[in-house]
């Protein structure tokens, strides 16, 4: 490539990966705020939490105290007698309602009206910011979650639950999520945020298909690069998450004994957003691997051997996989309307044409490829492994004993019956065989070099032995 053309590709690279980073958050944002499923999913979690549960029920109960004279309704049940005691049973219920308080939200009946009031409260939520002027809330325009059931249910348990519900002021347990004069901002946010979460996620995956397009030649660092921006973007989301958990709940929370309960809110309520990042790391990895599946090292080269049958002989059974897995993420994974549709959909042709890809470079170097090449290869290798385990001990039985030759009649002093010696350096050797032994030993060295038992330099010292005569 070109200079030019290089530096665009890093760019590209760069920009899908900030947009990545920026598309978690939207789809974020779009699923917790505008998604009540999601939203009624995360608030029964929030329950489900021990400080959670500690703020919400001293909030009862300190709604309960406000709002009703529990003294006086003590004092209604008490006989004439004891009527005086009212006032420290009254103050004795409200320690034990602050410790029971707890207990009762951990019952179904509870945690069922809970999550009815997110319910509700989301609903209204959607249809204010979808603009039906039918769900604006009769508390002058605001949009509340109505927890006074709860403070019902509470006073029950007390045993001061009789009539108190009529007692009850009409704002009592009534949370404001958005007051009267933020609708309209809230309205182009979600209007905004809508556009955004599918722009964000398309444009990221394009940003990467151009990029791969145009690098051509290096096409394969490219993808693994684009795999590598996408890991970074997801693991980029969990740090920015747990930063701004702190600013925020020291920003919104100002009591400290609340704190804690702010700070499992934010984590529980943020999880989506750690599960959008992992998914975006998650196919960063699938990023990864196809561009060193495509690399010229040699585990990927020996990798495609393997598979280069499978993609060359049935090429409709490898897309019919494709397609199958495809279609499992569509019956599994929950929908997200268009957005999830449309990001699924480019994701599986950039994968078809990583496939088609892949097809025509095995084709290239493994034109012939058959099942048995890299399976049969790997077996004679391992059975030769085993046979030559030694190679050292190997070699050192291929050097047979060497004799020596009796000296001739007649030669020097010495007679011909003469004692032929055994341990003395030799002068001249002889083996078995002579040139048929030397060139046996020959083939079977080059047998061992092309099992792989031997190496280039291990077979080039073993035949210079040999042909020394050693």
């Amino acid at each position: 490539m070109s200079r030019g053309r290089r530096r665009t590709v890093k760019a590209l690279i760069v920009l899908g990966s900030v947009l990545a980073f920026l598309s978690v958050f939207a789809i974020w944002i779009e699923r917790q705020a505008l998604n009540t499923d999601d939203w009624v999913n995360t608030s029964s979690r929030l329950l489900q939490n021990e400080k959670i549960r500690t703020a919400l029920a001293n909030y009862l109960v300190d709604q309960l105290y406000e709002n009703v004279d529990v003294e006086e309704e003590v004092e209604s049940h008490l006989p004439k007698a004891i009527k005086e005691l009212a006032g420290p049973i009254a103050s004795g219920a409200r320690q034990f309602a602050g410790t029971g308080a707890e207990k009762v939200l951990e019952t179904s009946a509870m945690q069922e009206a809970w999550e009815d009031a997110n319910r509700v409260a989301h609903e209204q939520l959607l249809a204010v910011l979808e603009n039906k002027k039918e769900a604006v809330s009769t508390a002058n325009g605001n949009v509340e979650l109505n927890v006074a059931s709860l403070i019902t249910k509470l006073a029950d348990q007390i045993g001061i639950g009789k009539n108190i519900a009529e007692q009850l002021p009409e704002d009592a347990g009534h949370i404001t999520i958005l007051h009267s004069d933020e609708l309209q901002t809230a309205q182009n946010i979600a209007i905004a945020i809508k556009g955004l979460a599918l722009i964000l996620s398309l444009l990221t995956l394009l940003v990467f298909g151009l990029a791969i397009y145009l690098a051509r030649e290096g096409r394969w660092v490219t993808v693994l690069f684009c795999g590598v921006g996408l890991i970074a973007a997801g693991f980029a989301v969990i740090v920015a998450r747990h930063i701004a958990g702190g600013i925020v709940v020291d920003q919104l929370v100002k009591t400290e004994s609340v704190k804690p309960a702010g700070e499992a809110a934010w984590s529980i309520g943020t999880s989506l957003m750690t599960s959008i990042a992992t998914t975006v790391i998650v196919v960063g990895v699938l990023f990864a691997v196809a561009g060193w599946l495509a690399s010229p090292t040699k585990p990927a080269r020996s990798t495609r051997r393997v598979i280069a049958p499978a993609l060359e002989r049935y090429p409709a059974w490898v897309y019919t996989g494709l397609a199958i897995v495809v279609g499992i993420y569509f019956i599994s994974a929950p929908s997200q309307g268009l957005r999830s549709f449309l990001t699924a959909l480019v994701l599986t042709g950039m994968a078809a044409f990583g496939i088609h890809e892949l097809r025509r470079q095995v084709g290239e170097e493994f034109p012939d490829a058959q099942f048995n090449d890299a399976f049969g290869g790997t077996r004679d290798k391992v059975v030769a492994a085993v046979k030559g385990a030694n190679i050292g001990e190997r070699a050192a039985k291929l050097r047979l004993p060497e004799v020596r030759r009796p000296p001739a009649p007649g030669a020097g002093e010495e007679s011909p019956t003469a004692e032929v010696p055994t341990t003395e350096a030799p002068t001249e050797t002889l083996r078995p065989n002579g040139e048929d032994d030397r060139l046996a030993r020959l083939e079977r060295l080059g047998t061992l070099r092309e099992k792989g038992i031997l190496t280039d330099e291990e077979f080039a010292a073993e035949k210079a032995r040999i042909l020394a005569g050693k």
